[in-house]
């Protein structure tokens, strides 16, 4: 493990910003496939990071994806899900839920580090690395189209299909009412 300063994160790059090219990957599904960026030139991908299989927010978001599979499929796109558990933990958890995409096993962490979303984090006190949950939209070149840091599970996957429709996401809606001028009366 590398060596940390307090207060400081380490182990991972910054996050890909909007128009970066989105780092490459390779790694097993949870059916032991190796599965890459590569393979999904040409299509949207929507790569979401989260940090473990089977937890409460971590299914809501899992399971929201998989109720709106079709239409991401039908807006061009694929979903790549990526935490840190194993593939046998993957394939329990696809199977518990009927996930219809890939669970990613990135048990070496070089896919959460390269995206910038592995570091240290804190919960009741304890300090521990893990994975930010974040989620990439990825476009057809594989160019970074938009970042979702942090992000909040409700609504979540209704903000990235709208982002695919053509639609502005919901922050972006927000921060542009509270950019407005108020009109006169």
């Amino acid at each position: 493990m590398r060596a940390r300063r307090p207060g400081i994160t380490t182990g991972s790059m910054p996050i890909p910003q909007a128009g970066s090219a989105a780092p490459g990957f390779q790694l097993p599904d949870q059916n032991g496939n190796t599965v890459s960026l590569a393979q999904f030139a040409g299509k949207h991908v929507v790569l979401y990071f989260y940090p473990k299989d089977d937890t409460p927010g971590c299914t809501t978001e899992a399971c929201d994806f998989r109720d709106e599979s079709s239409a991401l499929q039908k807006a061009g796109a694929v979903v790549l899900g990526v935490s840190p558990d194993s593939t046998a933990r993957h394939q329990k958890f696809a199977a518990k839920f009927n996930l219809p995409f890939p669970l990613l096993a990135d048990t070496e962490h070089t896919a959460s580090e390269a995206y910038g979303v592995w570091g240290e984090k804190t919960n009741y006190g304890r300090t521990y690395m893990g994975i930010t949950r974040t989620t990439f939209l990825i476009d057809p070149q594989g160019q970074v189209k938009h970042v979702w840091p942090k992000v909040k599970v409700a609504g979540h996957v209704q903000e990235v299909l709208a982002l695919l429709k053509g639609e502005a996401p919901a922050g972006a809606k927000k921060a542009a009412a509270k950019k407005a001028p108020a009109t006169p009366r």
